[in-house]
């Protein structure tokens, strides 16, 4: 697998609340020059980097990193990153509806924000290190019938990252059309290849271009 097949299914992520526009620009640049999937980014620079980086697929996250937000201000999270720039969302689901069991409440949320979302990317995270699997398969369920595009196991602000048997679990539940997003915790090219292999369509790290460059595990 050469760098390149990797780096285009990367998302290309700066999260940490203390990113400051230099950091944001230099995260930018990179993905434009290493032709990442997208540049994943705070809420709060989409519009900038819209402005300056022309060409540059932007995503970035809504209800992050906890997912408890209200669905009315996820929808305008959701809407004014769209008109911002964005042209992938991942959003937080609401871990409290699941472990609830209300179940109703978490797929109407993922249906109204697809819906918001059209033909644009939406990527929805379960959190996976909170969940059971019985929970997780439940969620596959979910989000094949909201019509998300992508299940995405992790923000990497939890517990725990992306696993292999997540992954496989995933394959085995979700919609054919729903492709999967590792995320948290990568810190290897093996890491990549492996989740690649398994059928990760996005992987969700900081650290993919600084690997590859043959620094493992540092960020840019």
């Amino acid at each position: 697998m050469t760098d390149q097949q990797i780096l285009s299914r990367v998302d290309h992520t700066l999260l940490k609340a203390s990113a400051s526009w230099e950091d944001i620009q230099k995260i930018a640049e990179q993905g434009l020059t290493y032709k990442t999937a997208s540049v994943c980014i705070p809420p709060s620079y989409v519009k900038q980097v819209s402005n300056v980086f022309k060409g540059l697929n932007i995503c970035t996250v809504i209800g992050f990193p906890l997912g408890y937000n209200e669905k009315e201000v996820k929808i305008r999270e959701a809407e004014h990153a769209l008109a911002c720039g964005a042209s992938e969302l991942d959003m937080v689901i609401n871990l409290g509806h699941v472990k609830s069991q209300d179940f109703d409440a978490v797929l109407d949320e993922i249906k109204v924000i697809k819906k918001i979302t059209g033909n644009k990317i939406l990527k929805v995270i379960i959190e996976t290190c909170y969940l059971t699997d019985e929970e997780k398969i439940r969620l596959c369920k979910i989000v094949s019938e909201a019509g998300a595009d992508f299940i995405k196991t992790s923000t990497g602000f939890g517990s725990a990252g992306a696993v292999m048997e997540d992954i496989i679990l995933f394959k085995e539940h979700i919609a054919p059309n729903v492709k999967i997003k590792a995320a948290g915790g990568i810190k290897s090219r093996e890491d990549m290849e492996a989740f690649i292999t398994a059928g990760c369509e996005r992987l969700g790290t900081s650290s993919a271009i600084a690997i590859l460059a043959g620094k493992e595990g540092k960020s840019y």
